[in-house]
């Protein structure tokens, strides 16, 4: 098949939407398909078929700074089309009018088969509010998705209440095997100088912004116990707005002793960071559809990924009560650490539990289900129930 995935974002960006596309694209490829990339103002030239068709601008949506496109000519999206030839058009949803949904039109009229994955969970009153207005803005193009999926029951269940989309889920995805490996050659690579011996590496890594929870883990780190604080190494990795309040407020709490904070880790780095980490924490407060960087985390081989109690992070998690939590409630935050720093029998356990639950979300699975949708083809049996892995605990 001939495949467009189409963003209106830039694929600059290390975001969770160009993380999914990336990565489909990469897996499409290696089954032998003919993928582009359709997406607005873009610098990479890493990557073959790229096509930027729009120019963007800076806004804040859902709490995230992204790029949108700048209005688009018709008549240059219609003849790149009606150029290619598609066989799919792959919309990453919600839309903007200006471009997206303009490229949808076009695939429409020339008979492509366009299908759409809907990313988002509004973060607050304000998001929600946005997200109903766009739906009044597409009404007439939403008709126009021949199939859909969401990459959570959270995330379809709002893609059907304010959109009126019928979703089925197939989750995010990533390179499970790729990062593990990556992890393993970091590790080695490192000769273990970043471990701290004796110490509960707990690890943090993500946008140094409020709905990420950064402010919280301090909090809550405050409060756990001096004792085993003295047997935490905590980093703190990532960088935003944030960054100086989060310095600020470990050096009020007394806490510069036991928490680092280095800064940006990048990609090529990132499996290292993960994997080295006994508790990965992301105490996001709300506003994610999935969590991919769990996912990450569980690949790279961390000890045990604990996450906020939102609805996206908690459908990755499994809704176990042993890895997630309430950000705001510091004390059981703080509770939930110092019982996962004692407790290393529970951590292993949680691993394994963990390692056996990544797979479903691994590339080569996730990625068959999307050409079976492209395909138009029913959907295969769910994988192993959430159920049954607490069951084993």
């Amino acid at each position: 098949m001939k495949v467009a995935l189409v963003l209106d974002d830039s694929l600059d960006r290390p975001d969770g939407v160009q993380q999914y596309v990336l990565t489909l694209g990469a897996y499409l490829t290696g089954q032998g398909h003919d993928v582009h990339y359709l997406c607005s103002g873009t610098t990479r030239t890493d990557i073959p078929n790229i096509h930027s068709l729009a120019r963007n601008a800076g806004v804040t949506f859902n709490k995230n700074t992204l790029r949108i496109p700048l209005p688009t000519s018709r008549r240059r999206i219609r003849a790149f089309l009606a150029e290619h030839r598609f066989d799919v058009v792959h919309i990453q949803s919600p839309h903007s009018p200006l471009f997206a949904a303009r490229v949808m039109k076009e695939a429409a009229r020339l008979g492509i088969a366009v299908v759409g994955t809907f990313h988002i969970l509004p973060s607050g009153a304000l998001s929600s509010l946005g997200s109903r207005i766009l739906r009044i803005l597409l009404w007439r193009n939403l008709r126009l998705f021949d199939r859909m999926c969401a990459v959570s029951p959270p995330a379809a269940e709002f893609a059907r209440r304010v959109f009126g989309l019928e979703c089925r889920v197939i989750p995010a995805m990533v390179d499970v095997s790729g990062i593990a490996r990556a992890a393993r050659a970091g590790a080695k690579a490192s000769k273990g100088r970043t471990v701290a011996k004796g110490r509960t590496v707990v690890a943090f890594l993500g946008r140094l912004v409020k709905r990420k929870g950064s402010l919280e883990l301090v909090e809550a780190l405050s409060r756990v116990p001096a004792s085993v604080r003295e047997r935490m190494d905590v980093r703190i990795a990532g960088r935003g707005p944030l960054a100086d309040e989060v310095r600020h407020r470990v050096d009020a709490a007394g806490l510069g002793d036991i928490v680092a904070m280095p800064g940006f880790v990048s990609e090529e780095d990132k499996p290292r960071f993960l994997g080295e980490a006994d508790i990965a924490v992301f105490p996001a407060t709300g506003g994610e559809s999935f969590g991919i960087v769990l996912i990450e985390a569980m690949a790279a081989g961390a000890g045990v990924v604990i996450g906020g109690d939102n609805p996206g992070y908690s459908s990755v998690l499994g809704g176990h009560p042993d890895v997630t939590f309430d950000p705001k409630d510091a004390e059981a935050f703080a509770a939930l650490l110092t019982r996962l720093v004692g407790e290393q029998g529970l951590r292993s356990t949680l691993h394994a539990l963990q390692h056996k639950r990544v797979r479903r979300y691994d590339v080569d699975a996730v990625g068959a289900a999307v050409e079976a949708l492209y395909r138009g083809d029913p959907p295969s049996p769910p994988p192993d129930s959430d159920a049954a892995d607490r069951r084993a605990t």
